[in-house]
């Protein structure tokens, strides 16, 4: 970050101090910022862009037209010069880890290229992964890109159901899978998923088995080892700056999920920003990120590849043999930058896990967090447990595959707050009346001006009434992200929740965070879902707790405790116990359709229960519908 603010003050002749000064540079002129940071990142264009930014409005910006480049060739590039270094480690507890050189991934990548072509997929096509965190998925990916076909991936975890609710509305002609896995010590045999799956796509002429918990064929398939068995000189299809480069999946929780297409060029270029100035990860470089390939974090991570690092892959349950073991992977790894959910943090602060004592963490410089905010209590643990690490909270989404906000090595973190707004995000809070909020106001998170990464728009939607209808129509012209944001003082910014689940009681508005980042510091706490329904002016929380028991006074005792730290707004008319919070598969929780399910809808209708980690989670609250409403 250092060197590249010097190389702006060279090369735009802008007096730049600090990170502020950047940032605000960055704003001021994005089509230049982006500009330069392009020729700074050495992006390799086959074609020369005739400008940066022709087309500033949203929805429909346009960005590097003319330009043509390979997200694939950059994902590469480390194999001419650094062959025998290692590109990926791949930490398994289905199969034993292995390390993948840059010229074994080269090399794969070359087979898996060729057999695709071999099978007909060519520059548009779409291919599908129903696979885990392997080397062979990134192989895969990769393949599929240097052809200028379009990637989409489901973890193995997803139910056939969940699976179709995706796939079937991009129509894949190939399927890479594999035959099951362990969790654990689980083994999970996947085969009558992909039956099922295969049957409803009927697009999807060949399928690629993968063996991997078993070595036994699977029918109707062909072998990756078949596949993969001419290679020949590897080649990428260079493709415009707006070609699709895959096809990420919103949650899903309340309907279909929606399929969210990511332009090739503003992927790379938005990546390597982050990657390469916020986490400050370059050529050897250990990054790991803890994740399946049906989270955006997966294709995060794989873009750790774009700027030379190492990539770190784990498939498996992350709390076996104990949950300390992603923190014992970072130490055996040489980890440099760690990222995770926070649920992992707050679990480890609660069974007073000390990361530090399970390894040797002296090279690591930086814990990510995202998935939900963290509370400042995880930030005072982090900085007791490892001194001189930095906490980075991020903020962002699949609808842009990046972060909005988060830190930078050139800025202090703040516990409960996050950094900054990252390099060319013009992120603001609004009032609902769209006027920008005060600092200390809470409002929208809205974006002003447009990203690169920002989506194509929503597949198989050509008028786009979809795309505007989800981020566009609430602020016209502007990014809305759905998120509650507060700027403090220091330029710094709260996340407090989804803007859609807001408790609103007696008028004031405030998301629920903080009532998380209470609850769930005590130890009889496990988990908690707070629900606010207008019928009556009800806050509801529902909590999970250690025992299993919740007694009258654990209930008071929350009430005063969230009384004194937090406000009387805060104080819940009712505290129910049920056996646990309903998470999507990405593990964020399900406050909206819950809330529905109180008020009587039917789960089918409010939430799409191949999404969930857990459908049953849902009952207890069927069971409940009507209870708070018919007061």
């Amino acid at each position: 970050m250092s060197d590249f603010l010097a190389h702006c003050q060279e090369s735009v002749d802008v007096h730049l101090h600090d990170y502020d000064d950047l940032l605000a540079w960055s704003l001021a002129d994005v089509g230049r910022f982006w500009g330069v940071l392009s020729e700074y990142a050495g992006i390799r264009w086959h074609d020369q862009p005739t400008s940066v930014l022709l087309h500033p409005a949203m929805p429909h910006s346009k960005w590097f037209p003319g330009g043509t480049l390979s997200y694939s060739e950059h994902a590469l590039a480390p194999a001419q010069h650094r062959p025998d270094e290692v590109a990926i480690v791949s930490v398994s507890q289905t199969r034993n880890n292995e390390t993948w050189t840059w010229s074994r991934l080269a090399e794969e990548v070359s087979r898996v290229r060729s057999g695709l072509s071999g099978l007909g997929v060519r520059q548009g096509d779409v291919v599908a992964a129903y696979m885990p965190n392997l080397p062979e998925t990134v192989a895969a990916l990769l393949a599929t890109a240097s052809l200028g076909a379009v990637w989409v991936s489901c973890p193995p975890e997803f139910g056939s159901e969940s699976v179709l609710s995706r796939l079937s509305q991009v129509m894949p002609t190939v399927l890479f899978a594999v035959d099951g896995y362990r969790y654990g010590d689980k083994a999970i045999d996947r085969r009558s998923e992909i039956g099922t799956i295969r049957a409803g796509l009927p697009s999807v002429h060949t399928v690629i088995h993968l063996p991997y918990l078993a070595d036994s064929p699977l029918e109707s398939s062909l072998s990756w080892s078949d596949l993969a068995s001419h290679p020949e000189p590897l080649t990428h299809q260079p493709v415009s700056f707006d070609h699709p480069l895959y096809v990420l999946f919103s949650s899903g929780t309340t309907g279909l999920p929606k399929p969210i297409t990511h332009r090739t060029g503003g992927i790379l270029v938005e990546h390597w920003k982050t990657l390469a100035l916020h986490h400050d990860l370059g050529p050897r470089s250990r990054f790991f990120w803890f994740t399946t390939t049906g989270w955006m974090m997966w294709n995060y991570l794989v873009s750790g590849l774009v700027v030379g690092a190492t990539i770190v892959l784990f498939d498996g349950d992350p709390g076996f043999p104990q949950l300390g073991a992603l923190w014992k992977l970072a130490a055996d790894e040489s980890v440099n930058v760690f990222g995770t959910g926070a649920p992992y943090l707050m679990a480890s602060q609660k069974n007073e896990l000390h990361p530090a004592r399970m390894g040797d963490l002296s090279v690591l410089r930086q814990v990510g967090s995202t998935g939900s905010p963290l509370p400042p209590s995880g930030f005072r643990w982090l900085a007791e447990e490892l001194p001189g690490v930095q906490a980075n909270s991020v903020s962002g989404g699949t609808d842009v595959c990046t972060a909005f906000v988060g830190m930078n090595p050139l800025v202090a973190v703040w516990e409960g707050e996050i950094s900054r707004p990252l390099l060319g995000c013009d992120v603001v809070a609004y009032r609902e009346d769209g006027v920008e909020a005060a600092v200390g106001e809470q409002g929208e998170l809205v974006v002003r001006q447009p990203m690169p990464s920002m989506p194509l728009g929503l597949w198989g939607n050509s008028d786009d009434t979809r795309l505007r209808a989800a981020y566009f129509d609430r602020f016209p012209g502007q990014w809305h992200q759905g998120d509650w944001i507060t700027f403090t003082e220091r330029g710094s910014c709260i996340i407090s929740g989804r803007s859609d689940a807001t408790l609103n009681r007696a008028g004031v508005r405030f998301g629920t965070s903080d009532l998380y980042a209470v609850l769930e510091s005590r130890p009889d706490i496990v988990d908690s879902l707070a629900i606010h329904l207008e019928e009556g002016d009800q806050l509801i929380l529902f909590v999970v707790t250690a025992d299993g028991e919740l007694t009258d006074a654990v209930t008071s005792d929350i009430k005063r405790e969230l009384r004194q730290r937090l406000s009387p707004r805060h104080v819940p008319d009712s505290i129910v116990a049920v056996p646990a919070v309903p998470r999507t598969l990405t593990g964020k929780k399900v406050e909206v359709p819950v809330k529905r399910i109180l008020q009587g809808a039917n789960p089918a209708d409010v939430a799409s229960l191949s999404a969930l980690a857990d459908p049953e989670s849902l009952q207890p609250f069927v069971a409940l519908a009507g209870r708070f409403t018919s007061d």
